[in-house]
């Protein structure tokens, strides 16, 4: 473990028996802002999310998706259908602060691991649990993943363009804000606890994490029974030049083209009565970028965005992953951190979005293997070595 000043969760313990992306996201964020986050792995392969990056695997490397989202973590893997398995569990649970878990309703209530289970055992628990479409209702026997959620929730309706009636975006979005949203919980139930002396139920799901991602366009649904769609309702345009290509809103501008006409040189094209107001320039942006799309192909990314930057429109290029990577505010921001993988290599990986000035997010600990740390867990725990080779026998324990 790297010798690091206090944060802002140290002395903080964290149970993490989340899988995949939602509540591992979660236990990572406490994580990087100090707390002991302890995770507790199914038997043989551990996490689902270890076996997701095939190419990885077949390359004899360890995967990428599992680390993206596990480090500054101990594992440990125990077999919970087991009594000794449990009772580990609950030796864990009696020592932690927080408890985060991915099982379904029913599967947690087989292992006896309810809320209701635990909060007279463990009163300053704080609880948090990450779901599909919530814990109950007729949706909570349901396997949740991102991509169904945006599917149930509407977001893949909302394309923004006339030829495409849906599309699933690529990056689980929903996953990490749920993750993101039951970090935030978990901090809010802690903080409570300062008064109360109590832990209490923290609870997330895909689904209405879903649903609130669309908080301004679900508004003018309910109170004004009006669709809202951000490239549909404003002048935009998506331009190729000569080595890549360029985006240019009109959000937030009174006449947008008028100043898209000015950045390029050409006669104001809003006086002409097809494009005389925002909302006609947003209906008719096809006939007008007809106009912009030749001169803007001359020019490569960098002069046409200086361009529209001088005459303040909303711009900026399109770029891959790779380059926003490389891009020098990425560099800047400090947004990758350097990540020991399994002990076996560093990686470049993605950091804490959250700074704090006095006590920031920092890697202490690398990502695991499959329970490497259980001899050190379970000797904290004061389980004599004998005791270990017995329960490593029975595969209690890997």
């Amino acid at each position: 473990m790297r010798h690091v000043q206090q944060q802002a969760l140290s002395g903080i313990r964290v149970l993490d028996l989340g899988e995949i992306m939602q509540a591992p996201v979660a236990a990572q964020v406490l994580g990087d802002l100090g707390a002991e986050v302890i995770k507790v792995e199914r038997g043989g392969n551990g996490d689902m999310l270890r076996g997701l990056d095939r190419e990885s695997l077949e390359a004899g490397r360890p995967g990428a998706y599992f680390a993206a989202v596990n480090r500054n973590k101990r594992s440990i893997a125990l077999d919970l259908k087991t009594a000794e398995g449990q009772d580990i569990l609950h030796q864990l649970l009696a020592e932690s602060d927080v408890f985060i878990h991915s099982y379904r309703t029913a599967a947690v209530e087989r292992l006896g691991l309810t809320y209701d289970d635990l909060q007279e055992r463990y009163p300053r628990l704080v609880y948090g649990t990450a779901t599909g479409f919530g814990e109950t209702g007729p949706y909570a026997h349901k396997a949740g993943q991102d991509m169904l959620a945006q599917a149930l929730s509407g977001m893949a309706r909302s394309c923004g363009h006339p030829s495409i009636s849906a599309y699933v975006h690529p990056v689980p979005t929903v996953d990490y804000a749920s993750g993101m949203a039951l970090a935030q919980g978990i901090l809010a139930a802690l903080f409570e606890r300062e008064r109360s002396g109590r832990g209490q139920k923290v609870s997330v799901n895909l689904f209405d994490t879903a649903l609130s991602l669309q908080t301004l366009e679900s508004a003018s649904l309910l109170m004004d029974q009006r669709e809202t769609n951000w490239v549909r309702d404003w002048y935009s345009g998506i331009f190729e030049t000569t080595d890549g290509l360029l985006l240019v809103l009109g959000l937030f501008r009174e006449n947008p083209l008028r100043l898209a006409c000015k950045a390029l040189g050409i006669d104001d094209l809003s006086v002409q009565p097809s494009f005389a107001t925002p909302q006609l320039q947003a209906e008719n942006k096809e006939a007008a970028n007809a106009v912009l799309r030749p001169l803007i192909a001359r020019l490569s990314t960098t002069e046409a965005a200086e361009l529209f930057d001088g005459v303040d429109l909303l711009c900026a290029p399109l770029l891959t992953l790779q380059q926003a990577l490389d891009h020098p505010q990425t560099r800047h921001n400090g947004t990758l951190v350097d990540v020991e993988v399994e002990g076996v290599r560093t990686a470049r990986l993605m950091g804490s979005p959250v700074t704090l000035s006095r006590t920031p997010a920092q890697v202490r600990r690398g990502v695991p293997a499959v329970s490497e740390h259980a001899d050190e867990i379970l000797r904290e725990l004061g389980i004599p070595e004998s005791r270990v080779q017995t329960l490593r026998s029975k595969e209690v324990i890997r």
